[in-house]
């Protein structure tokens, strides 16, 4: 056993021994803990990543929805028809922003106002003049908007997440391949000083006893 593989400046007396022992203990409880965090994470990671999925493939029918109306709304509204509508829509969604916790890791919250899907009478053109193709173009597009949102705030909390798992990794692994074995064989060796101490010690009194007795 090299001096690399023991606790720099460790002594071979009971209070280093003891002093180490606790340290294996505490070393031990922290892996164990760490380890229950790390699969705890990546369960929830997983779980992440199939709404993640789920909302992919709704955004993506949405989307071809989205432009089959838009499509058939510029041929039956005309483009510079559509240009106008489009240039009429002045107000801009507004997001709320939160944070919340997932295993201890902080991640966002984004929240589209309940307004974003208007009425008819809400987008600054008239239904009555326009084709009903725009305005369920429209709509479509609000629903979209909602998903690329929530989209968002899950791939961030995927990255958040991504993240946490690889540093909370490198520290079961730093306790796992480095520090617990350490204590460990700092433990073994002073034990096996204290050990050999002892024997000398014994041996020296027995020579002593022994040369009284004679």
């Amino acid at each position: 056993m090299s001096s690399k593989d023991i606790v720099e400046g460790a002594r071979p007396i009971r209070m280093d021994l003891l002093e180490m022992r606790e340290r294996l203990e505490l070393a031990r409880k922290g892996h164990d803990l760490l380890e229950e965090k790390r699969d705890a994470l990546v369960m929830e990671f997983f779980d992440i990543i199939k709404e993640a999925q789920g909302i992919r493939k709704e955004l993506e029918e949405k989307i071809e929805d989205a432009f089959e109306s838009f499509l058939l709304a510029q041929i039956l509204a005309g483009g510079n028809e559509l240009a106008s509508i489009a240039d009429s829509v002045k107000e801009s969604p507004q997001i709320e922003t939160s944070k919340t916790n997932i295993m201890g890791v902080t991640v966002p919250v984004l929240e589209m106002e309940e307004t974003v899907e208007k009425k008819f009478d809400e987008r600054n053109y008239s239904p009555i003049e326009t084709p009903p193709k725009v305005d369920e173009a429209a709509s479509d597009f609000e629903e979209i908007l909602k998903l690329v949102v929530k989209f968002a705030e899950i791939e961030e909390n995927i990255r958040l997440l991504t993240e946490e798992i690889e540093k909370t990794k490198r520290r079961v692994n730093a306790l796992e391949y480095n520090l617990i074995p350490k204590f460990e064989n700092t433990v073994d060796y002073i034990e096996m000083k204290l050990d050999e101490m002892e024997r000398e010690s014994f041996f020296r009194l027995k020579r002593v006893k022994s040369k009284l007795e004679r």
